[in-house]
């Protein structure tokens, strides 16, 4: 996930509901030059739409230069998020669907092919435009096999099903409830993009860089959320960073591996609103050796007390 292209698609206005979860989809899982190659399948899972619904929003979302769509040979399909290009004007106008108030209905829809026309009009010859009084044809779906000379896209659908460079936490069975509605997989993934995104966020905040993302920090990721729980792994992940300054820590430039070793004991802090620093440790360790010396030398103190007494009981006795 690029937190640079999410931040600049998030202000965008203009569009549908449909259309702005497509490309906040997109910008999730692309890189910081905006690229990525989902399937239309994965995106209609993760957003809730059909791949129909999908495939429109992408092309208008194409039409007003917020996404490039660039069709591979023998590849899934390369998507471009350029929030910076966005034109709403340049949307293609709506067409009107209805036959209701004038406005064209279902007599003036272009005949399918081979059939007569309305009122038994003769089908528009090949090439002609296929709406009324000539009007131009509506915009065409895309199709996997592309226009005539225009590269074709990969009909690899089993590979393009599987998971994506851009979708790193493998599916597991998470050991906390999930939210109402949610499959164990997106459950866990969807936690773990909260808690990397929080921790992120705290980071590029404090260093002024984004942190290191590979296969390490996202299995440490994983754990963490996994030992803490959906709910609490993002707050405290984000807490970590901005209120921890322990030297060990800050050396290590607040890496999550760090974070994930004392997991619970940084939670235990988060909690209770307090860190603890390492020069406040030491002290509470000094306190508690002089505590532990002060009662043993109270002990010492009660034995040679009651050899006294004894000794001089015994005394008295002679």
């Amino acid at each position: 996930m690029s937190t640079i292209v999410m931040a600049a698609c998030w202000p965008l206005q203009g569009m549908s509901a449909a259309q702005k979860s497509v490309l906040i989809s997109l910008a999730d899982q692309a890189n910081d030059d905006g690229v990525c190659w989902p399937s239309v399948a994965t995106i209609a899972k993760r957003t809730c739409l059909s791949e129909r619904s999908v495939q429109e929003a992408i092309s208008w979302l194409q039409a007003v230069g917020a996404v490039f769509r660039e069709y591979r040979v023998n590849s899934s399909t390369s998507y471009t998020v350029t929030p910076a290009s966005y034109k709403p004007g340049a949307a293609p106008a709506k067409r009107k669907r209805s036959g209701a108030d004038g406005a064209p209905g279902a007599n003036s829809a272009p005949p399918a092919a081979g059939a007569p026309g309305a009122d038994g009009a003769p089908p528009p010859a090949d090439g002609a435009p296929g709406g009324a009084d000539g009007a131009p044809q509506p915009p065409q779906e895309a199709h996997p096999t592309g226009a005539p000379g225009a590269p074709k896209s990969s009909l690899n659908r089993k590979r393009n099903q599987q998971r994506t460079a851009k979708e790193p936490f493998p599916p597991a069975a998470p050991p906390a409830p999930q939210g109402e509605g949610d499959d164990p997989e997106t459950a866990l993934q969807n936690a773990c993009r909260a808690t990397w995104t929080a921790y992120c966020t705290a980071f590029l905040a404090r260093y002024g860089v984004l942190p290191v993302r590979n296969a390490p920090v996202n299995a440490n990721v994983k754990s963490l959320v996994k030992r803490l729980g959906y709910e609490e792994a993002p707050l405290v992940a984000a807490w970590y960073v901005v209120h921890v300054n322990e030297a060990f820590v800050v050396k290590n430039s607040h890496g999550v591996g760090v974070l994930v070793a004392s997991a619970e004991g940084y939670r235990t802090q988060w909690a209770r609103g307090q860190a603890v620093t390492g020069t406040a440790a030491q002290a509470t360790d000094k306190t508690s050796a002089n505590a532990d010396a002060i009662e043993e030398a109270k002990r010492l103190s009660r034995e040679r007390a009651a050899r006294r007494a004894k000794q001089n009981g015994e005394g008295g006795n002679d």
